[in-house]
């Protein structure tokens, strides 16, 4: 259905079956409700035209191939309800920037990010502990890892084959940093640094009494791209104070 420009997905929809819209390049739009818990594998696949889209909260996996070539995708939110993401969700995801993968997620399947080379960033909640062979191959514009994972995710064959990492950094806990230095491929990174607290924290804008004490009154906020943003975004956001003062923090 190359003509189909949007769609709404009525609440009595508890099920998106396996590629029911694969190939529908001119879809820009669309809205899935909350009621929806599973989305089959190459539901959205090649949805070339897709620029963003939520996934609810009902929603407790991400299959294989659901995004797969969806290059025109530049934002998409992950829920903490997320446990999993397939093989190849994303892959060919070329205009995605960048990627929060939630506290929620245990496991990365294999080349769930390979050949998004527009991302520049990548947040690895808390929880993954194994990532697929070949996940962000291809990834060549990746700059920033922050991995809140306490303990080293195993990882398969390839993971950041492809990824300028001897020029990235790595940013993981402070008490995981020997570890991550110590293990492959992690310890490729170029540069490897500690988590600040403001980042596995994340940010609330500061009390009256605070900001009168501190002169730092929260005064905008962009997001790594330098847009805007009206709100706190989860990811990496940028804060500028009123002091002149930026800050770059997490927000989970």
């Amino acid at each position: 259905c190359s003509g189909l420009t949007s769609i709404t997905i009525p609440e009595s929809v508890t099920t998106i079956g396996e590629s029911a819209f694969y190939g529908c390049s001119g879809l820009t739009s669309v809205t899935i409700p909350e009621s929806v818990t599973s989305i089959g594998a190459s539901a959205f696949s090649r949805c070339s035209g897709l620029t963003s889209i939520t996934i609810p909260e009902s929603v407790t996996s991400i299959g294989d191939d659901v995004f797969y070539r969806c290059s025109g995708l530049t934002s998409v939110t992950i829920p903490e309800s997320v446990t999993s993401i397939g093989t190849r969700a994303f892959s060919g995801c070329s205009g995605l920037t960048s990627i929060t993968i939630p506290n929620g997620v245990t496991s990365i399947g294999d080349y769930a990010f390979s050949g998004c080379s527009g991302l520049t960033s990548v947040t690895i909640g808390s929880n993954v502990t194994s990532i697929g062979k070949w996940a962000f191959s291809g990834c060549r514009g990746l700059t920033e890892v922050y991995c809140i994972a306490d303990n080293v995710p195993e990882t398969g064959d390839y993971v950041f084959d492809g990824c300028p990492v001897a020029s990235a950094t790595l940013y993981v806990p402070e008490s995981a940093i020997d570890n991550y230095r110590a293990t492959s491929p992690w310890n490729g990174f170029g540069t490897i640094l500690p988590l600040t607290q403001d980042m596995i924290d994340g940010i609330d804008c500061p009390k009256a009494s605070e900001a009168d004490e501190n002169d730092d009154t929260e005064t905008s906020r962009y997001d790594l791209n330098g847009r805007r943003l009206s709100s706190s975004q989860r990811g990496i956001n940028i804060i500028r104070y009123s002091d002149g003062t930026t800050r770059k923090v997490l927000v989970k």
